[in-house]
């Protein structure tokens, strides 16, 4: 019987090219990728953007009597808003070191007129280019009432005396907690912000001789709190009157 003879078995060696080829193929579908992402559909943004405003209610715009936070359409890349010019960033700083250089002078000031922290009446916020003054109803108005206490009246001096100096609009605003307001003087909420606010401006220009004409007093009752009005704490803070002003040119 003859012997079987056992062959070597044939190497391939070729068997990168499969390695090599599925290498090349996931690259590719990388590039693609890299360049699908790379352009954007203006379309297709603006429906995408639109849809996110719908879905949190929002409207695009930074607050009352402020300008738009995103104005005009996407652009190729993505930018919502153009960028500053030297001019108008410059414009723009100037603005922003006036209103926090007004904020420094009044908490100086109330530091010296003021025994205890000038925050349990006091509190003042700087946004950008907009200053707010915002005054504890609790302290500077008896429960349910819109006279401004006697005792109070040299700390809204302070406050108006530095504001008036500038000779901008200063907008008055009266806020309430959600409390029910009890019978008396006063309807409603409404009525008793509206009231304190009025007081404030009425003072302001009689006391610091400011032409009307730069003063605003509005009331809002309960519907913009800055805080919840779970807690007493939070029900306080929410009772207060606002003095804003606006940096930006008009």
């Amino acid at each position: 019987m003859a012997k079987r003879v056992h062959h070597e078995e044939h190497e391939n060696h070729e068997r990168w090219l499969v390695s090599y080829a599925d290498f090349i193929t996931l690259l590719f579908a990388f590039f693609v990728v890299l360049y699908a992402t790379s352009r954007v559909d203006n379309k297709k943004m603006v429906q995408v953007v639109q849809s996110i405003k719908f879905a949190m209610h929002f409207k695009g715009t930074g607050g009352i009597d402020r300008k738009n936070l995103f104005e005009g359409p996407p652009t190729e890349g993505g930018l919502c808003k153009p960028s500053l010019n030297g001019t108008e960033q410059r414009a723009r700083t100037h603005r922003e070191d006036q209103a926090e250089k007004l904020r420094k002078r009044i908490e100086r000031r109330l530091r010296k007129v003021l025994q205890e922290r000038p925050e349990n009446h006091v509190q003042i916020d700087t946004d950008h280019d907009r200053l707010a003054v915002r005054l504890s109803a609790s302290r500077f108005f008896d429960a349910n009432q819109a006279a401004i206490r006697p005792e109070m009246i040299p700390v809204l001096d302070v406050i108006a005396a530095e504001m008036v100096a500038l000779q901008l609009p200063i907008r008055v605003e009266g806020h309430t907690d959600d409390g029910r307001i009890p019978p008396g003087r006063y309807r409603d909420a409404w009525d008793l912000s509206a009231s304190r606010a009025a007081s404030v401006a009425s003072y302001i220009q009689r006391a610091h001789n400011l032409d009307g004409k730069l003063l605003a007093a509005a009331g809002y009752g309960a519907t913009r709190p800055l805080v919840s009005n779970a807690t007493a704490a939070g029900r306080d803070a929410n009772r207060r009157v606002e003095l804003l002003i606006d940096f930006e040119t008009p």
